[in-house]
């Protein structure tokens, strides 16, 4: 889904080539039913089941956006000359990319490129996000990542981010002991790869973020296509890529390439 920051967030579904504004559903009865098709989102092949949110099983193997670096950053082995797609890494890995805190069902540690600010906060379904070091290129923020992850959540809790919206934390404040404690790592990262690739951010304000939510479930469903072809429920909420429904959520991400219809009533 794609979101707008607003208040609330503003989503959009894509449905083939539609983007339909889900936002505006919250309320009404919606229906998806998966068709049996399921399609690799970056070759088209159609595929038996899908892999990484939407991939076949060999572009999952082969394209540099499903290696494991992707998920773990400090693995990054482009230095190596073992990078899956070297000019694929050039475009989207060494660019600038931020590290950042983020309260979503809790405070967590996590990097995303510029160009994605703010989409990946409201993806991530995070009541606010602070932006706190500015590096060079990815392998920098993930070997900060790796640190701070000693001390900080790296994952969110989904189904606990379903339920409510979190405790309030003071960001600035959980970032300046951050920058107490792991001082001589980001010191020596610089040392190791030169002045000025790891900037802090000390002028930085937190963004916030309110979702459409009517109603957060006492209990987390999830709900699943390949057990459950057509999904019907009460659209009450939306948060992170999640649709909360009266009787369950749907994490639309996860199911990138299926072929579905969609109605409303």
């Amino acid at each position: 889904m794609t979101t707008e920051h607003v208040s609330p967030v503003r989503y959009q579904i894509p449905i083939d080539d539609k983007f339909i504004p889900i936002s505006d559903l919250i309320g009404k009865k919606i229906t998806f039913k998966h068709l049996g098709d399921i399609h690799c989102i970056a070759c088209g092949r159609k595929t038996n089941k899908s892999f990484s949110q939407g991939y076949c099983f060999p572009c999952m193997r082969s394209l540099a956006e499903c290696d494991v670096c992707m998920i773990s950053p400090e693995k990054c082995h482009y230095a190596e000359g073992t990078c899956r797609n070297e000019a694929w890494g050039e475009e989207h890995c060494f660019i600038d990319h931020y590290v950042y805190l983020a309260n979503s069902s809790g405070l967590k540690v996590g990097i995303t490129r510029e160009t994605n600010i703010p989409f990946r906060w409201m993806d991530q379904g995070a009541a606010a996000a602070l932006p706190i070091y500015k590096t060079k290129n990815r392998l920098l923020c993930g070997l900060i990542e790796a640190c701070f992850k000693k001390q900080v959540n790296d994952k969110t809790s989904w189904q606990k981010m379903l339920k409510s919206k979190p405790d309030s934390i003071d960001l600035i404040q959980q970032r300046d002991e951050l920058f107490s404690t792991f001082k001589k790592d980001i010191d020596a990262i610089n040392k190791e790869y030169g002045d000025g690739a790891v900037t802090e951010l000390t002028t930085q304000q937190p963004l916030e973020f309110n979702f459409p939510v009517e109603n957060y479930p006492e209990k987390v469903k999830s709900l699943n296509f390949d057990k459950t072809p057509e999904i019907t429920g009460n659209l009450v909420g939306i948060k992170a890529q999640y649709l909360i429904l009266d009787n369950g959520v749907l994490n639309i991400r996860k199911f990138a390439g299926y072929l579905v219809e969609f109605n409303t009533n």
